[in-house]
């Protein structure tokens, strides 16, 4: 153990000092090296693919569950997405060096802020191969060095993109030690990366709530917390049926094992006769398992199709991360507003409505990361807002919110320009 401690400081190291060359190396360099690294996803996929068919097989024998299982599978098409967003981060503008918020003040001093990268980020991360590539490339973009520390379930997955992330980037002019890779599977580990205060500047966890629960306990450093994704959907009384139909098929359907897909309907009683027995069938179609309060049920229960079971407590508030939804239905939008207040995670939560008034208040009184009027929570994602990629989805409030991208892997320096000043 102390050899794999002792390995794992030398690797910090190293990010501290490429770290220092990554914040003024230039965007021609760094965009270099992702267009080889999409390019060496296409290239190396038969390698890469036999490094996830281990660690699948190997999980899967273990007894992992569908949905981590679902994270863990990688194929041609998936390397194929890989491969676009990285070129999509390629494609952004460098965040680093951006000027802002420039003023004169009255005594002739040019007062304004400088982005720069944040230094070293620290990434511990479980079973979604995806997060290794996905981070060191909005890292090597935003100017600051990475040490993954990625799952026992996905080691040989990891490893391999690693490898190739590092070796395509040092050879576009990246410097050596930006892209650290932990490769052994010791839980000391992370506790040990968790004291290395002087050495990493952010600890950014992804995966289920015991991580990143005992991140954000014992981490020296800042720590950004999120993915856990209670989601919501409601559907008030002047939604348009067939919107809200479509849009809760897909929040629930389309990836359910996932942090942005539906877990919640809410649905006020006014449309809930008409509204309810159109969904569930075609939620039926999937396979979704709907666990209904009394009044729900007593709508639903004629229809023989249906997988329905009578909600309980634990029903609410819960990430079901598979084709389960709860149903509950509700008076009015205060109801509705009152519910996600109370068991909302922070991540995602829409409402499906024509009312305009109801719309703004939704949007001014949900307190979440993201909050939709008429559209699918399954939008809340850094390629689909346009960052490319992204590190994380923060579900707190300092320093970053929602998807994370470049901008969010950035601080800022205030620089004054002078011409002889001093202050009286």
């Amino acid at each position: 153990m102390q050899s794999a401690i002792a390995e794992l400081e030398s690797k910090g190291q190293a990010a501290r000092a490429a770290s220092r060359r990554l914040a003024y190396l230039s965007t021609e360099t760094k965009n270099r090296a992702l267009q080889n690294i999409a390019e060496s996803l296409i290239s190396r996929q038969e390698e890469i693919l036999a490094a996830n068919r281990i660690d699948y097989d190997k999980s899967k024998s273990a007894g992992m569950g569908e949905a981590m299982l679902d994270r863990l599978i990688l194929s041609a098409s998936r390397l194929e997405g890989m491969a676009h967003d990285v070129r999509a981060v390629a494609a952004l503008p460098d965040p680093v060096g951006e000027t802002f918020d420039m003023h004169t003040m009255p005594n002739g001093l040019q007062v304004g802020k400088r982005r720069v990268p944040l230094g070293v980020i620290g990434a511990i991360y479980e079973s979604r191969p995806n997060v290794t590539v996905d981070i060191s490339i909005l890292c090597l973009k935003s100017g600051n060095a990475i040490i993954l520390r990625g799952g026992r379930e996905a080691v040989h997955s990891n490893g391999a993109l690693a490898r190739i992330v590092q070796d395509v980037a040092t050879r576009a002019g990246v410097p050596q030690g930006a892209v650290q890779f932990i490769e052994s599977a010791e839980r000391a580990l992370v506790d040990h990366m968790l004291r290395m205060k002087g050495t990493i500047d952010l600890i950014i966890p992804r995966g289920g709530q015991g991580l990143i629960l005992k991140v954000a306990e014992n981490a020296a450093m800042p720590v950004v917390t999120g993915g856990v994704g209670v989601c919501h959907t409601y559907v008030d009384r002047r939604a348009d049926l067939d919107k809200a139909v479509a849009i809760a098929y897909n929040a629930k359907v389309q990836r359910p094992t996932v942090c942005n897909a539906l877990d919640t309907l809410l649905v006020h009683e006014d449309v809930a006769e008409s509204y309810l027995p159109l969904v569930a069938r075609e939620w039926a179609k999937a396979g979704v398992e709907m666990r209904c309060d009394e009044r729900a049920l007593k709508i639903l229960q004629p229809i023989p199709i249906l997988k329905l079971v009578r909600a309980t407590e634990q029903d609410w508030g819960k990430e079901f991360l598979a084709l389960i939804a709860a149903i509950r239905m509700v008076e009015s939008l205060d109801e509705a507003l009152d519910y996600i207040g109370r068991y909302g995670s922070g991540h995602s939560e829409a409402i499906i409505t024509e009312d305009y008034s109801a719309a703004m208040r939704f949007l001014a009184e949900v307190d979440s990361a993201c909050v939709y009027v008429n559209a699918s929570t399954r939008f809340t994602d850094g390629g689909q807002f346009g960052l490319g990629a992204e590190v994380g989805i923060s579900t707190q409030k300092f320093h970053a919110r929602g998807p994370m991208g470049l901008k969010e892997l950035t601080t800022y320096k205030w620089t004054i320009l002078g011409n002889g000043q001093i202050r009286p």
